[in-house]
């Protein structure tokens, strides 16, 4: 039974059935349009422009008041927030965290290669992808060129590359166990010819219109190019590529969406981002799955710097400034793992969260998640206002798990951080599989803890 089911009629379900769906769906179409980590931050800051947010530049001078909805771009992270109408230098931030980058592989320099006639990618792997699963599917190169006059190019391709797996004739033993040397088995193909005659950033610029000799640099990823899938009894599922972590990422757009929708008058379940009690922000960052030690990742100043912006156009002084994040919350979305059906004694033997059953709270005893049992309270009374199920995650003690932008973000702020997220399977493959009723479940305590 999913989580939605418990304790309403069958009408309600019907009901709820479809938003989930709907849900799904427009996540889907966010995957598709956010192929790199660069397109997902102006996919989002171009939703909430049209949902009333303001733009804002970094290198101007921001005109922050009281009942304005802002977001701002810093290469593949973005922030949004709004300042409530009663807002002052001493009101606390409510921040749901997330992040834009998957595993994957990056375009290296010099990356027109081949042999024997076949063109080739030179690539090199970002973070820990789970490499086999890149194999046999046509992928695309995404990101952004950086042209002579200094523009930036935000480009996708269509289907252009493909990592070939070896016939099983050619390796009787493929089967018994797959290991692919990472520099030699990891160079998919573009298309036939002479590396000496052809120019794969050529191919590239062609289809933004921009001239090959025009290009000064580029960030360029690869990307999955199948689109995701609903399937499942009872529309159960959702696969697709950077799951991880563009589910949280669309959970908190979506909320901010329905908050920046809903009626500015009245307080409680129905008031609008001018009436809440917390400044909400959502703080999209960058480079999670290297470290996240970069200008635009969690390590970075961006949070701070923004949250200190607001702070001052507040005209809070620095003490005033250090009361208010004294009274914050930094909720840390990332992904999890769900119990695997086929490998049950790698998960703790008694917590071990399923898809379909809620989001997941993480906690881990070495502050690899931050969690602790105020946030933990918290994050409960979240949900039940939400009216979505809790599981509970933590790792089997012989397998350790990740870290999150979680305790990067308490470690530099000092705010109340709980990490949580949704139960996945197939984590950090080309095509991750999630609960859809856990993906609107997320979204649902995201806008809970925005109003709270």
């Amino acid at each position: 039974m999913r989580a939605y089911d418990r304790g309403v009629s069958s009408s309600e379900n019907l009901a709820d059935a479809r938003t989930v769906r709907t849900h799904a769906e427009d996540l889907i179409d966010l995957v598709a349009a956010s192929p790199s980590s660069l397109h997902a931050a102006e996919t989002v800051a171009a939703r909430l422009v049209s949902a009333g947010f303001t733009r804002l530049v970094e290198t101007a001078a921001w005109d922050v008041v009281p009942g304005g909805r802002y977001v701002v771009v810093r290469d593949g992270a973005v922030l949004a927030w709004a300042v409530p109408l009663a807002a002052s230098a001493t009101t606390g931030f409510h921040v749901l965290g997330a992040h834009s980058d998957s595993p994957g592989f990056r375009l290296k320099p010099q990356p027109t290669t081949g042999t024997r006639g076949w063109l080739q990618a030179a690539v090199e792997i970002y973070g820990g992808p789970l490499l086999n699963s890149w194999l046999d599917r046509e992928l695309l190169l995404a990101g952004r060129l950086i042209t002579a006059d200094g523009a930036h190019h935000l480009v996708a391709t269509p289907p252009l590359l493909r990592l070939p797996q070896l016939a099983i004739h050619l390796d009787r033993n493929v089967n018994d166990g797959l290991a692919l040397d990472k520099q030699t088995q990891t160079q998919p193909v573009w298309g036939l010819g002479q590396p000496a005659t052809a120019d794969l950033l050529a191919e590239v610029a062609s289809h933004v219109g921009v001239a090959r000799a025009d290009v000064r640099g580029y960030d360029l990823v690869l990307a999955d190019s199948a689109r995701g899938a609903v399937f499942g009894a009872d529309d159960a599922f959702l696969a697709a590529g950077r799951l991880d972590d563009l589910a949280s990422v669309h959970a908190g757009l979506r909320a901010f969406e329905r908050l920046a929708a809903s009626s500015s008058e009245g307080d409680g379940a129905g008031a609008g981002v001018e009436r809440l009690p917390h400044i909400p922000v959502l703080a999209v960052f960058d480079h999670e799955e290297v470290g996240s030690a970069t200008r635009s990742g969690a390590a970075g100043p961006l949070l701070g710097d923004v949250l200190g912006r607001i702070a001052t156009a507040l005209g809070a002084t620095p003490e005033e400034h250090l009361r208010a994040l004294a009274d914050s919350w930094l909720v840390s979305s990332d992904v999890g793992h769900s119990v695997h059906p086929n490998y049950v004694g790698r998960h703790d033997p008694v917590v071990q969260p399923v898809l379909g059953s809620g989001p997941i709270l993480k906690i881990n005893a070495n502050q690899r998640y931050a969690t602790d049992g105020a946030g933990e309270a918290a994050w409960r009374g979240w949900s039940e206002r939400a009216g979505v199920a809790v599981q509970e995650f933590v790792s089997h003690n012989g397998v350790p798990c990740g870290s999150t932008i979680g305790p990067i973000s308490a470690t530099r702020l000092g705010i109340r951080t709980v990490d949580v997220g949704i139960p996945i399977l197939s984590m950090h493959s080309a095509r991750e599989l999630a609960g859809t009723s856990d993906l609107l479940g997320l979204s649902r305590v995201a806008e809970a803890f925005w109003r709270s």
